[in-house]
């Protein structure tokens, strides 16, 4: 390794050395606080039992759906289709899954694997918002599940319906909801988060409808905040300014024509993009400040079949980002931040698991939620593969199981469509 890449290493190393105080942090939204994967507990279990971690409970009854969990001040929020027909935005006790409130949003929607919405709530300032998979954006009241404003992202915004409905997790910062309608009259819009009337829009050329089906991420250049997501095909990554919705780059060589599905990673000015299917890949750029805007430029780039990850997301510890690489693939994989090196990659799934892999890290440790319903965990070493265990999720729903793994208050939360299992990660078992 170069003394450049040593000292970038370094310098990508040093926040993870000190941290969070312990219980200090909830899992509001999609991904986590930095809506990155990364959960903040420590003093977890390194290895498990045969039968995996201690399971502290499982509730029924949630609906159908690939929503993930969001947790704030002891009150758990998801989304699922329920035998009414409608989608429901619902909340639950942390102790023991009690339903607290449920409220429909939307009226069933027919998409590709209409099982039901793929929205993970966002909760913030004592709201809530989730996006339907007809593209309902609602905004409700966290303690008791009133309607406080929605909007439509087909009748507001020009928006339509692709293959798999709408599928983002809303990004709320700086009293604004960011989310991504995908058509050419609003590719991106910011509300505000109070009343969700429009702060802007922004407009490309060729958004590529809603064939994009990440969430949009955060970050800051030079002092430009900016607001970065996936669109479809040709729309590519897009960066638009947080405050004015001015576009300042695209970027579209890893776009595919079928489903761009992770949300990218940040790490400073770096960026790393990765999307499936056969005209995919994974790409690392840099931004740079011009003036009041930004630029991007490509440092690496890996074709589909080189490195790519399908759908499940990445996360990145320290200067390593780690993810399951392969189209319907979790084969797990390896790669330096600071130059999208591959540093290692398997050629199979771990520990029994099969298909595409959805991803969490935790206290020095990758966690992989496969297709088949295996979690399995590694080590998350830069050098080699690490396999630790894995276990097989009970009372399987017999839909691909696809939703984010959550780590939290030292609990793992694993949905699987009408269920919610919670397993205790801490050795006390509480």
């Amino acid at each position: 390794m170069s003394l450049t890449c040593y000292l970038a290493c370094l310098v990508f190393a040093l926040p993870v050395e000190v941290p969070p105080a312990a219980g200090a942090t909830d899992w509001p939204q999609f991904r986590g606080p930095n809506r990155d994967g990364v959960s903040a507990d420590r003093g977890l279990l390194k290895e498990w039992p045969t039968e995996g971690p201690k399971k502290l409970w499982t509730v029924a009854g949630l609906g159908g759906g690939y929503s993930s969990v969001a947790l704030v001040g002891g009150v758990i929020y998801s989304t699922g289709l329920k035998p009414d027909g409608k989608e429901h935005l619902f909340a639950l006790a942390e102790a023991d899954g009690k339903e607290l409130w449920s409220t429909p949003i939307a009226d069933k929607q027919r998409v590709g694997y209409d099982e039901g919405p793929r929205s993970t709530p966002t909760v913030t300032d004592g709201r809530v918002y989730a996006v339907s998979m007809g593209g309902t954006l609602a905004c409700l009241s966290a303690a008791d599940g009133k309607p406080v404003w929605s909007k439509g992202y087909v009748k507001d915004f020009g928006g339509s319906v692709q293959a798999w409905g709408y599928s983002e997790s809303v990004l709320v910062d700086d009293g604004k909801v960011y989310g991504t309608p995908a058509s050419k009259k609003a590719a991106m819009v910011a509300l505000d988060a109070k009343t969700g009337d429009t702060v802007w829009t922004a407009t490309v050329k060729d958004p590529g409808g809603a064939g994009g089906y990440a969430s949009a991420v955060k970050a800051t250049v030079g002092g430009v905040p900016v607001v970065i997501n996936l669109l479809g095909k040709a729309g590519g990554v897009v960066a638009v300014h947080a405050k004015t919705g001015k576009v300042l780059w695209q970027y579209a060589r890893i776009m595919n024509g079928t489903a761009n599905i992770p949300s990218v990673l940040v790490n400073g000015d770096l960026v790393f993009c990765s999307t499936g299917y056969g005209d995919g890949g994974s790409a690392l750029l840099k931004m740079t400040a011009d003036g009041d805007g930004v630029v991007v430029n490509e440092l690496k780039y890996n074709k589909a079949g080189e490195l790519q990850n399908h759908h499940g997301g990445m996360v990145a510890v320290g200067p390593t980002i780690y993810f399951g690489h392969g189209h319907n693939q979790g084969f797990p994989a390896a790669v330096e931040f600071a130059t999208g090196e591959v540093l290692w990659k398997e050629s199979k799934g771990m520990l029994g698991g099969q298909g595409s892999a959805a991803i969490v890290a935790a206290d020095g440790m990758i966690y992989l939620r496969y297709q088949n319903g295996v979690v399995a965990m590694f080590k998350a070493n830069p050098k080699a593969f690490e396999p630790v265990a894995s276990f097989k999720i009970p009372e399987p729903s017999g839909k691909p199981s696809w939703q984010h793994p959550v780590i939290v208050h030292g609990k793992l939360y694993l949905r699987d469509q009408d269920k919610l299992h919670c397993y205790s990660l801490k050795a006390t078992g509480n």
